[in-house]
Order: structure tokens, then sequence, then C-alpha cells
């Protein structure tokens, strides 16, 4: 019991594994608890008694003498060998036995030490699996952590949207204003008894339709992200409905300075639609379009027939779209890039509001683009009718016929509303009207009627108002129009490049008529 104590024998005899310590021809010398209750014998039967071939059956007892013995000889070591041991009822138990050969007094022992395979096999497969749940539970914290990132930057991104969203809510709601104010001012100064124009009422109910809707889908954000709006359907002649459509873009289109192509059917393309609604619509994928292009890009607004749709495309050759963000292009309050000011910014929901509209009148939406620098396109498809009997086209009316006078005025502005408004207003005050809607036919107009004034928009689609007033002065017939600047830029540095452009009058949007009048006429000849 001392030697036992002294060799440190007692903390290994009620090991979880069974040692033994053999002499170099197999003879127990030593055994523990544990061996003895694996194989059934007493101690006092294995020590001295039995050697270690003697507690194998032949095929293991072969492997110790071709293998076991050997290796310790040469290597000094075994590791993890798996052999039968035999019960003491001869029942075979598989054993995983490492041994390690060393000299005591000059002689060489070995100490083995064994354990039953079937628990190494549990040990490891407990093991493993104690692995595979860590390993799991790694990647479930990775996971809620990067989940958590996503969340927070998502809550980030939505808050600041909704700051934008509210910062520019005012200044978009002004868009319609001008061609309303200027309908107005023509009732105005007609007076309460005179007969009312039937295409101004329609410019003014259609422009207060507009904002009234703009104004409803904006303050129900919530109603549009569920597509809960109702639609009014009847049929349409799509042709004339895109029309509407580029009108209602076509300021911020100009505004920055880039140029829309129209190509539409020459004949009707009938859809059962929400007029009000395709209008806004393709307006909005008109102003995304200018949104991320380039001054001076050009935007196409395109419409053809292709078996049972109407398909409309809006085409840009602008910043394009990343391929990561393709597939959350139409969420709610989702942009590109920040908006570098507000008036560029947007609210952000255009296209998204695009998407509930289109899936509510039974059509489809997708984007395509082959990346930043390249452009994208925004397809929409609507399923196309038959032309109802009593269908006719409606033509535009004719310029209201004001009171003919000597001064005549060439109004030019790419809002085909505003423009049109305009005439009528100055139409009433007496004077005689030729509307343009980009800079070319202004240029063309002038020359052929040469009037006493001319009413330039600074945003044109095909050149800026500078530019055309600078024309116009370098004409011989260009030098005594009188050139009036309207524009919503009132800014000191407008007025001075105004003037340095060649203008004699600049006035801010929406136009102050009587002011206006009351400076034009000192210019005009005979006044």
């Amino acid at each position: 019991m001392r030697e036992r104590r002294s060799s440190g024998w007692d903390l290994w005899e009620d090991a979880p594994c069974g040692l033994l310590i053999a002499a170099s021809n197999g003879t127990l010398l030593r055994a523990n608890a544990t061996v003895s209750r694996w194989l059934g014998y007493e101690l006092a039967e294995l020590i001295g008694h039995k050697r270690l071939p003697d507690l194998m059956p032949m095929g293991a007892r072969v492997f110790l003498q071709t293998h076991w013995t050997p290796l310790l000889q040469m290597q000094g070591s075994v590791s993890e060998v798996q052999l039968d041991l035999l019960h003491k009822d001869g029942r075979r138990i598989p054993m995983m036995l490492s041994a390690i050969r060393r000299e005591r007094n000059g002689v060489p022992q070995d100490e083995i030490a064994l354990l039953m395979a079937a628990d190494r096999k549990l040990y490891e497969r407990e093991l493993l699996a104690a692995r595979a749940k860590a390993e799991a539970a790694t990647n479930d914290l990775e996971l809620a952590q990067a989940r958590l990132r996503e969340a927070n930057d998502a809550m980030a991104a939505a808050d600041r949207r909704k700051d934008e969203f509210l910062a520019t809510l005012a200044h978009e709601l002004r868009n319609p204003l001008a061609p309303m104010a200027n309908v107005i001012a023509t009732m105005e100064l007609r007076g309460a008894g005179a007969p009312q124009s039937g295409r101004e009422l329609a410019v003014l109910a259609r422009q207060v339709a507009q904002m009234t809707r703009l104004v409803d889908d904006l303050m129900n954000v919530s109603r549009i992200s569920q597509s809960k709006i109702d639609l009014r359907l009847e049929p349409n002649d799509l042709a004339q409905t895109l029309t509407f459509a580029a009108e209602e873009a076509m300021s911020s289109i100009h505004a920055a300075g880039q140029s829309l192509r129209i190509d539409l059917p020459a004949y009707p393309v009938w859809c059962n639609v929400d007029r009000a609604r395709v209008t806004q619509i393709v307006a909005n994928l008109l102003n995304n379009a200018s949104k991320y292009s380039h001054r001076g890009a050009y935007i196409e607004l395109v419409a053809r027939v292709s078996g049972g749709s109407a398909v409309i495309q809006v085409i840009d050759d602008g910043m394009g779209i990343p391929p990561n963000q393709l597939d959350n292009i139409f969420d709610m309050f989702s942009q590109l890039t920040p908006a570098l000011d507000r008036a560029q910014g947007g609210l952000g929901i255009g296209l998204s509001l695009v998407k509930g509209l289109v899936a509510l009148h039974g059509g489809e939406v997708a984007a395509h683009s082959a990346g930043v620098g390249h452009g994208s396109c925004f397809t929409v498809r609507l399923p196309l009718i038959a032309p109802p009997a009593d269908a006719v086209v409606h033509e535009p009316a004719p310029p209201p016929a004001g009171t003919a006078t000597t001064a005549s005025i060439v109004i030019v502005d790419d809002n085909v509303d505003a423009a049109e408004t305009l005439a009528a207003a100055m139409e009433m005050l007496g004077y005689r009207t030729v509307v343009a809607n980009n800079g070319r036919e202004a240029l063309r107009a002038i020359a052929e009627s040469l009037p006493h004034a001319a009413i330039l928009d600074i945003g044109l689609p095909d050149m800026n108002g500078y530019e055309l007033a600078r024309k116009i002065r370098s004409e011989p017939w260009g030098s005594n129009i009188a050139l009036v600047a309207a524009t919503g830029w009132g800014q000191e540095a407008d007025k001075q490049a105004a003037r340095e452009a060649g203008f004699d009058l600049h006035f801010t949007k929406p136009l102050d008529f009587m002011k206006l009048d009351q400076q034009l006429r000192p210019l005009m000849p005979n006044s």
C-alpha cells in the first residue's frame, strides 16, 4: 500500500480508463480496479498470473506479436490501437489500447492504458456533437448580429428617408401651382360675369385633381404601400394619357437641362385604366429618370403594342442601377443615393407607388440596367382592350380668341398647361400670342411672326432660356424684341445672368400679370 501511494498508483485505481503495467514478456505486474471490473477478474487473478496475450483472442495475439511488440521496441510507444480483450466469461470486449515502454531499475516495462471502444466512439460522437452545436451557436450568433446590424441600418435609413420625405413635401407640392395660378389670374381678369373658357377650366380641373391626389398619396403612405387605392377605370387612349404624363414631368426634366424624346403610336391604344393614375405612373418614371441622369442627358418615353399588352418604356442614359439594388428598387422610400439637394432628391416613394398602381391595373413593371454608368429602362405592361363603340379621340381645344392688338408676344414654356394659360391671361390683357414649347420652335416662331416681346422659360428641353435669348439677340431682327425671363429661380445671381444674356425683364414664377403688363408696355412700340 505504501508502495502504491509512493508511486501514485492510488490516483489511478479508480480512473475511468483501465491501467496496466506489464513486463516485456507480457506478464501483468499491476492492474487497476477498472480493468478488473471490465474483464470480470479479481486483481489477484490477474497480477502475476496472466500475460497480456492471455486476455486476447487469437487474432489480437497475432497482432500483438507482429505489430504491437515490434513497435514498442522500435519507437517506445503505441497509440490508440483497437483490439478485442476477453472477458472472464469468454465475451469479446472491443478496446482501444495505448502503451509506453519505460525502464524501471534497468528492466523494461510497458505502461498500458485501455478504453472501451464503445465509450471512445460515444465520447467522439458527443465531442463532435458538442463541437457542431458550438459552431451552430456561433453561426446563429453571427447571423443574429448580422441581422441586427441590417435592422439597425434599415431603421436608420428609414428614419433618414422620413426626414427627407417631410423636408421635401412642401417643395414637391408646389409643382402644379404655376398653371393653376395662371388660370385663376385669367378668371380674375375676365371679371365675375365673363364667360369661362372650357379649356382653361379643364386645365385647372386636371391640375387640382392631380394635386389633390398627390397630397392624399403622400399623407397616406401606408395605404400606398398596401395598394389600397380606389381606381376609376374607364376606356382611355393611352397615347393621349402619356402626353399628359410627359407634360407633368417636363418641368423637372428641362430644369435639369435634359431632353425628352416621345415616341407614341399614331393610332389610339385602348386600355381600361384610371387616366390620372396612369399619368402618375409615367410621370413618376420620367421624374425618376431625370433625377438619376446627368445634365444634358436624353430621356425617352416610348409606347408600342406587343401581343395583348400596351408596352410603355422610360429609357435614360443616366447613372444606371447597381445589380444589388435592382431587387429593392421598388421598395418604399428607396433611393439609389442620398439626395444631393432637395430639388433633386424627391420623396422616394415614386417607384413603390408605380409598382402598386401598375399591379392594380393588372399590369407588370420591371427595371433593367447594365449597371452603374449604363443607364436604365423601366418597362410597364398594361392589358389592351377593344376600342369602345363610341370611341372619340378628343383633340386639344384651340387657343382662346383674345382681343387682337398691335402688341404681339411669343410665349415659350415646355409645360404646355403653363404656356397656354399664360397665353390666355396675356390675351385678356390685350396681347396677341403665339406659343412654343422648346427653343427650336421659339426661334422659328419669333423669326416668322417678329413679335414685339417674348416671354422665355429658362428650363427648356433643347437649350436653356439664356442660350435662346443670346441666339435671338444675335439675329438682325432680334435687337428690338423685348425679352422677359420667366423662371422659378429669383436670386440676384439669376437676375444678373438674365441681364447678361440680353433679357430686359426678369420675373419669378408664378407671374404677377398686372406687374408684367405694367413693365412690358413701356417697351412696346407706340406705347
